[in-house]
């Protein structure tokens, strides 16, 4: 072998990199540095004791190798702990989070020790769709240390990323004392039934400029205060089929089970974000009853065989424990439905929840009587969680299949709407305004089906808003909050489409009501919040609040508008002008008056300012 070429080796890569370091440096540079060099001596030392090599450490990146995946593991999490717990001593807006990926392939090393290939190139990838203070693996590392190391570990699907031919099998790492941000969407349309959880949690007072608010941020020691009404939280059902691929079907039931509940007035539901946040853990359900502040848990497990299905689901008490009520229920998968409402209608009861029986079969099904079509469009919403162009395009494939079965399917409607808008606001289709018309279209049929469901009446309110059929677009809000009043995702959405236009008080309640029936805030749920504070005229606190949205998903151009016109609305023209490249990375074809974000506003004054606000910042 020619030397130059170097020797190839397998080994486990761990690739690292700092989340909102552009943003820390604009901020305070010479703050972010010492921060930095602290930290990198972190790694250095965690490296270096379990045997490892730093490769690089270019900027705020790290790569290093190790000769076993469980020594690279094992360093990713001490690194990741200690760097938590050296975050708490610094401010929100100053802690420098890394994510870190972790993978195990063949590598070429040249004579003077740098590595490269593909080996190297996934372990950098599954670092890029990882979470600020996680860790995520490859399916190989997850084979080699699942049964060596006392870790959790969350299967979060295929993953396709640049320059690699194949999906990649990818886990999260979930352990107690590991502070885990789930990875958030890029889309402000379909953002709300994304499965993104943050896990820094409950109540933390965050101010700035003598303004305060409540932030989610940092989960509350004593707990958040019971609700008067009933109150519950359905914890994703366990998949005991022995195939990660099959999580979709267990993910399928929960939301299903949690999307049948939200609509029952009388019911405080926690949204399925929050609740997702404990996938893959074993924790005290005393423990989740405080951080969610429930009385009741659901949770429950599902195992398929070729035509059967075996769900076994238990309603605790949260406070003691205690089990109120279980059942296990072995039917053929074409019952999957009636399994369902079963479930739902014993939760009720045993909340004494009263209803009209007509009125539980409408609320109830929001489902097909076709299986064929149900699994269809739980696959596509399983791939909608970390939204791509390719996935979102599957995604809709697979809609129109489950229409082609049950062309009265509702659900199935609106996660092909949610699609189209998707394609439509990244700019993955050939002609936006066809997109948001055939989301349009989608949404209205949704609704003629059934007026009572609060999610395509959402739908239907943000598309309008990207026409700029702004009064329309307000009513099918409302309609959206009086049918589906429990529902965290309505809520925010909600609240995004009335602050731009003469409601933004009124938003700023429903966005922190919508957080709290999800105490674990997702990137868009601080978007909502962000613009809601704008748009009362508190942008003080909506800066910080659309700061961590960017932070958080940097892709996600809704947020990075907004956080520029906060930068130019507090004379911070230097970091205005930054958000404005950043905004042209993502969508180099906006300008300052035709975006989504300005389409949306029905405010003419606040119109006005927010492109005299962009314009200043440097977007023509």
């Amino acid at each position: 072998m020619d030397e130059l070429e170097g020797s190839r080796k397998l080994e486990a890569i761990l690739a690292a990199d700092a989340a909102g370091y552009s943003r820390l440096m604009q901020d305070d540079e010479e703050a972010t540095v010492t921060t930095l060099d602290a930290y990198r001596r972190v790694f250095r030392e965690k490296i270096e004791a379990h045997r490892g090599r730093i490769v690089d450490m270019a900027g705020d990146s790290v790569l290093a190798v190790f000769e076993a995946a469980t020594e690279a593991v094992r360093t990713a999490f001490e690194i990741q702990n200690e760097l938590a717990q050296r975050n708490q001593t610094l401010s929100e807006a100053r802690r420098m989070r890394f994510r870190i990926g972790v993978n195990v392939g063949e590598v070429i090393e040249k004579p003077d020790g740098t590595v490269y290939g593909d080996g190297v190139n996934v372990a950098a990838r599954l670092e890029s769709i990882g979470e600020p203070g996680g860790i995520t693996v490859s399916g190989t590392v997850f084979d080699q240390v699942k049964n060596r190391l006392q870790l959790s570990f969350h299967f979060i699907g295929e993953q396709r990323v640049k320059n690699i031919a194949d999906p990649i099998r990818a886990y999260r790492v979930v352990a107690e004392g590991l502070p885990v941000l789930a990875p958030v969407p890029t889309n402000r349309a379909r953002v709300f039934s994304k499965r993104v959880a943050i896990g820094a949690g409950a109540a933390l007072v965050f101010s700035v400029a003598g303004a305060w608010m409540y932030l989610y941020l940092a989960r509350s020691t004593t707990g958040l205060a019971l609700p008067t009404q009933p109150s519950i939280a359905v914890l994703p059902f366990r998949n005991m089929s022995g195939e990660p691929a099959e999580d979709w079907y267990a993910d399928g039931l929960t939301e299903t089970l949690i999307t049948d509940l939200a609509q029952l007035g009388p019911l405080f539901v926690i949204a399925r974000d929050s609740s997702f946040t404990y996938k893959g853990k074993a924790v005290d359900p005393r423990r989740i009853g405080r951080e969610l502040g429930v009385r009741y848990l659901l949770e429950g497990s599902v195992q398929r065989a070729t035509s059967m299905v075996r769900i076994s689901a238990q309603l605790i008490e949260a406070d003691s424990g205690r089990e109120a009520w279980a059942q296990r229920y072995d039917r053929s998968l074409e019952d999957i439905f009636a399994i369902q409402d079963d479930i739902t209608e014993k939760i009720v009861t045993e909340l004494d929840v009263r209803l009209l029986e007509g009125e539980q079969a409408r609320r109830w099904r929001r489902a097909t009587h076709s299986r064929e079509a149900y699994e269809l469009w739980a696959q596509g919403w399983y791939l909608q969680r970390g939204p791509t162009r390719e996935g979102t395009a599957k995604a809709k494939e697979l809609a129109e299949k489950a229409l082609e079965i049950d062309p009265n399917y509702t659900l199935a409607m609106v996660e092909l709407g949610w699609a189209n808008c998707d394609q439509g606001d990244a700019g993955w289709s050939d002609d936006a305004t066809h997109s948001y018309n055939e989301a349009l279209a989608w949404g209205k049929k949704a609704v003629d089906i059934d007026p009572s469901m609060g999610e395509a009446h959402v739908l239907l309110a943000n598309v309008l808003l990207t026409l700029e059929r702004h009064r329309e677009g307000v009513a099918e809000a409302e309609k959206a909050l009086s049918v589906s009043p429990n529902n965290a995702g309505v809520l925010l959405l909600a609240a995004w489409v009335l602050a731009p236009n003469g409601r933004a008080d009124e938003a700023v309640e429903l966005a922190k009501r919508g957080m709290r029936l999800d105490p674990f805030p997702r990137a868009q749920d601080y978007g909502a919040l962000g613009d809601s504070f704008l748009f009362a005229k508190r942008v003080d606190e909506a800066l910080p609040v659309h700061r961590q949205c960017v932070e958080q998903t940097p892709d996600f151009i809704w947020c990075q508008l907004g956080l520029t016109v906060d930068y130019v609305l507090v004379g911070k023209e230097s970091q205005a002008k930054a958000q404005v490249k950043e905004a042209l990375r993502i969508n180099p074809g906006i300008t300052a008056a035709n975006n989504t974000y300005v389409r949306s506003i029905g405010d003419a004054v606040q119109r006005q300012d927010v492109v005299a606000a962009l314009r200043q910042a440097g977007l023509k």
